[in-house]
Formats: C-alpha cells, sequence, structure tokens
C-alpha cells in the first residue's frame, strides 16, 4: 500500500501480513481524490474515516493537508498500526479511536464535511449502512457520505444517493441529505 498524493506520496505504508483488511486500490484512491479535489480545498474540511482498516484513506485525507481527520477501527490491532503510522508520518490533527463503528455513531457528538466509510464487504447488513450513518445528523451542511462496496449492490434509489464512481471493481456511491444538485454537477462522470 503506498500513499498516492500530496506530500507524503510514493510513501509505502507496509501492514504486518497478518491483517485482514481489503485497502482501497490505489486506482481506486487516486480517481476519489482526483474527484474530492476539485470539491474541497482539504486543509479546510473535517473527516470521519470509518472502518478504518489500514488506514488508508486517512493517511491520503492527511497527506493532502488535511487537519481535522478521526478514523475509526474496531479491531485493535488495526487501530495500534494507524496509531504507530500516525506518529511516524508525524500527521497533525489525526485522530484514530479505536472503537466499534455502530456504537461510536450514536454517542459522537461532532460534525464532518465529509464521512468515508468502507465497511468489510461481507459485513451482515451491508446495504442498511449507510442509513445507520445519515440518521446520526454527523454532516454539516452539504456535507457527503461516500460509501464504498461491491458492484453487487446498487443504492441508486436511495433518497440521498446523487452519484456513483467506479474504478475498477471498486464503487464509491456518494450521498447528500441536502440532495445537493451542485455537488452532483460538480462530481462529473
Amino acid at each position: 500500500m503506498r500513499i498516492i498524493g500530496g506530500e507524503h506520496k510514493g510513501r509505502h505504508i507496509l501492514p504486518p501480513k497478518t491483517f485482514n483488511a481489503r485497502p482501497t486500490t490505489d486506482f481506486a484512491k487516486e480517481g476519489l481524490f482526483n474527484t474530492l479535489a476539485n470539491l474541497y480545498d482539504f486543509e479546510t474540511i473535517t473527516v470521519l474515516d470509518l472502518f478504518s482498516g489500514t488506514g488508508g484513506i486517512t493517511y491520503e485525507f492527511a497527506s493532502r493537508g488535511c487537519k481535522n481527520i478521526t478514523a475509526i477501527e474496531m479491531n485493535h490491532i488495526h487501530s495500534n498500526f494507524i496509531k504507530t503510522t500516525i506518529a511516524k508520518l508525524k500527521l497533525e490533527g489525526v485522530n484514530c479511536v479505536r472503537h466499534n463503528v455502530f456504537d461510536f455513531l450514536p454517542v459522537c457528538r461532532l460534525k464532518f464535511d465529509l464521512i468515508f466509510a468502507d465497511p468489510p464487504y461481507e459485513i451482515e447488513g451491508l446495504a442498511g449502512i449507510p442509513d445507520k450513518i445519515l440518521s446520526q445528523g454527523l454532516l454539516n451542511t452539504n456535507g457527503i457520505l461516500i460509501f464504498e462496496h461491491p458492484a453487487s449492490f446498487n443504492f441508486k434509489e436511495h433518497p440521498y444517493f446523487f452519484k456513483e464512481k467506479k474504478y475498477g471493481n471498486v464503487h464509491f456511491s456518494f450521498f447528500n441529505p441536502q440532495e445537493s444538485t451542485q455537488l452532483n454537477n460538480q462530481i462529473t462522470n
């Protein structure tokens, strides 16, 4: 796994081989962050990274200057690895919390501009996870949820869905509770 953009571009992050995580592919990360660069000034946004796994998405945001990132990871080996990597890279404003996402969501009192969620593809109830996240009111005005999922899921009928981006076998569905057509227009096909 490597960081593909920003200050730490090209830096390799090597999680232990025993990790039971599926990092987002470099191809998908590059496409996603090219899209997000057109929407956000990374230095000014707040990000919540759910199901952080190896921390790859968190490192990408931090490498691009985001200084307010909360990463949630339940597995203690994974969360310790993320914390160690944050310290090694001297990433400021990045906080990794070891917590079950579904227990964290109802107690979180912060608001975010962007929530990224990449649950294990085999998790039970994957189709209902966007609703569980969106129902907590954790997004700022015009905030978006980006949900990574396999091709076997389709969220186009969801009331807050506004775009899907596909990069190989990786699919990102974008949700916005305000149903902003401006955001939809900014995210090109």
